[in-house]
C-alpha cells in the first residue's frame, strides 16, 4: 500500500478522501449517452435530477476527492467498521484457507449504504434541495437515505419495488421511522408507474420501474433532486471508505488477501471493497483475485450482454454501456430484492470487460445455506445479499482445502439480515426455492437494446 493511502486515511483510520479508479484504469470507460442525441452527456444533461457537487464526482478523472468534514464526522457514528476474522469458520470448513470480512452491518441502517447516502444527502442540503425521491429494492438503501435524510433535514420519498415492499414490512417501517414516506413501486402516483400497471396489473416491479418513477418525480419539481444508491461512477466513489479502511485493518493483521470478494447487484458494495484493491494490483502491489459475485435469478455479468442501455425501464436515464440483461427484464421475485436490478455499473461492468475482476453466479438456496452456516459459527446472520459473498467465500477456502493451500480471503459483509428473518423461515421451512429467470423475457429483452452507432 502506498504512502498516498496511509496519509489519506489519516490516524483515526477513517478515510479523508475517496478514491476514484477511473484515474488509474489502462482504458477509459465508455461515456453516458443522451439517448435522444446519442452524443456523450454534460453536467447541464443531469442538472435537473442531481446537485452539482455530485454531478463533478460523477463525471471526475481525479484520483482522490476529498471527504466533507460534516460527511467525515457524520461517518464516526459507526466507522471505522470493523474487519473480522471468521476462525470458527474457518475451523467449521476445516480449511487452511484464513477468512476475514469487512462488516458494514454496524451502521445505523445496517449495511454499507450510508456511506453514500450521508453525502448526498449533504451535497443536496447545501445546494438548497428540499426533497429527495429515490428507488430501493430490498430497502438497505431505501433506509439509508431515510436516515440520511432525517440528519440533513431533507424530506424523502421511497419508490420500493413492490415484491419486496410485501416481503420486507420491517424495513418499510424503519424508513418510516426515519420520517420518509414509502410507496410501493410500480405505483399510480407517476406516468411510468401507471404504464406499468396499466400492461401488468399484477407486477411485482424492479428496480428499473422503480428508478423511473423516482427519475419522474425528481426532473417535475424544482425542490427536489433524485438520489441513487448504487449504479453511478459518484455512489461507488463514496464506497471506496470500506477498502480503504480495510487495507489498513488486514495490514494490522500481517494479511494480505489472495482473493477479494463483494456481492454485486448494482455494484456498490462490491466496488466499495474491490477497487482500492484493484488500484494496487493495477500498480504491481497485489496479486488478488477480485471476484463480484450476483443472484443467478438475475445474472447480469454472467448471462447479460456488455452493451449500452438504458438504466431505468421507462428509459428516462441516459444510456449506459453495462452488462445488462435489458431494461424491461423483471427478475423473479427472490429474496436478495436489492440484487434484482438490470444492469450492472459501468465501472464494474468496464473492469470486468477489461478482465480485471471475475463473475460468479450462485443460486438463493444455496446462499443461505452458506449464510446460516457464517451465522452458527460467527454469529452475525447476513442479509440476503450478502449472502452470496459468504457462499463464494466459503466455496474458495474449501478450494483451498482440497489443494492444501493456505490463502488468505476478504470478503464484504455488506449488511446484517435482522430485518429479513421471513427469508429464513422460508429457507428453514422448505419454501424458499430457486427460481429460474424466464429466458424468453430475457431474450426479449436484449432484442430491444438501444441501437447505438
Amino acid at each position: 500500500m502506498g504512502d498516498s493511502v496511509k496519509y489519506l486515511l489519516g490516524e483515526d483510520r477513517i478515510p479523508k478522501a475517496w478514491y476514484n479508479l477511473v484515474a488509474d484504469l489502462p482504458e477509459p470507460p465508455p461515456p453516458p449517452l443522451h439517448p435522444g442525441t446519442g452524443k456523450p452527456i454534460g453536467p447541464d444533461d443531469l442538472a435537473p435530477i442531481f446537485p452539482m457537487a455530485v454531478i463533478a464526482q460523477e463525471v471526475s478523472t481525479e484520483r482522490w476527492i476529498e471527504i466533507p468534514d460534516p460527511v467525515r464526522e457524520t461517518y464516526r457514528l459507526w466507522r471505522p467498521s470493523p474487519l473480522i476474522r471468521a476462525r470458527r469458520l474457518e475451523q467449521a470448513l476445516d480449511t487452511p484457507a484464513k477468512i476475514f470480512f469487512k462488516y458494514e452491518g454496524v451502521s445505523p441502517a445496517g449495511s454499507h449504504k450510508p456511506n453514500t447516502a450521508v453525502a448526498q444527502a449533504f451535497y443536496n442540503k447545501q445546494e438548497g434541495v428540499k426533497r429527495l425521491s429515490t428507488e430501493t429494492g430490498a430497502g438497505q438503501w431505501g433506509s439509508s437515505l431515510a436516515f440520511a435524510g432525517a440528519l440533513f433535514g431533507l424530506e424523502v420519498e421511497v419508490y420500493m419495488v413492490k415484491v419486496s415492499y410485501q416481503q420486507k414490512p420491517y424495513r418499510r417501517a424503519l424508513m418510516e421511522t426515519y420520517g420518509a414516506r414509502c410507496i410501493p413501486s410500480p405505483s399510480p402516483l407517476t406516468a411510468s408507474g401507471r404504464a406499468i400497471l396499466e400492461k401488468f396489473p399484477d407486477s411485482t416491479g424492479s428496480l428499473g420501474i422503480a428508478i423511473s418513477e423516482a427519475v419522474e418525480v425528481a426532473a417535475q419539481r424544482d425542490d427536489t433532486k433524485y438520489a441513487l444508491g448504487s449504479v453511478l461512477n459518484h455512489v461507488l466513489l463514496h464506497q471506496t471508505v470500506i477498502g480503504e479502511e480495510a487495507m489498513l485493518q488486514m495490514a494490522d493483521a500481517d494479511a494480505e488477501p489472495d482473493v477479494v470478494i463483494g456481492c454485486a447487484g448494482g455494484g456498490s458494495n462490491f466496488a466499495g471493497l474491490a477497487f482500492p484493491y484493484l488500484r494496487e494490483k493495477l500498480a504491481g502491489r497485489s496479486r488478488a483475485r477480485v471476484v463480484a459475485v450476483e443472484p443467478a435469478s438475475c445474472p447480469t455479468m454472467t448471462q447479460g450482454r456488455y452493451a449500452y442501455d438504458f438504466g431505468d425501464t421507462g428509459h428516462l436515464t441516459p444510456l449506459v454501456k453495462m452488462h445488462t440483461l435489458g431494461s424491461s427484464f423483471v427478475p423473479p421475485g427472490f429474496h436478495a430484492g436489492g440484487l434484482r436490478y438490470h444492469g450492472m455499473a459501468p465501472l464494474v461492468s468496464h473492469v470486468l470487460h477489461l478482465g480485471l475482476i471475475e463473475a460468479k453466479a450462485y443460486a438463493q438456496t444455496e446462499c443461505f445455506a452458506a449464510a446460516v452456516q457464517l451465522a452458527r459459527a460467527e454469529g452475525i446472520v447476513p442479509a440476503p445479499e450478502s449472502s452470496h459473498a459468504v457462499k463464494a467465500a466459503v466455496d474458495e477456502a474449501l478450494r483451498c482445502k482440497r489443494e492444501g493451500k493456505s490463502e488468505t480471503i476478504l470478503f464484504n459483509l455488506s449488511g446484517h439480515g435482522h430485518f429479513d428473518m421471513q427469508a429464513y423461515t422460508d429457507y428453514f421451512s422448505g419454501n424458499l426455492k430457486d427460481v429460474p429467470f424466464d429466458r424468453a423475457a430475457l431474450e426479449r429483452a436484449l432484442a430491444e437494446l438501444p441501437v447505438v452507432a
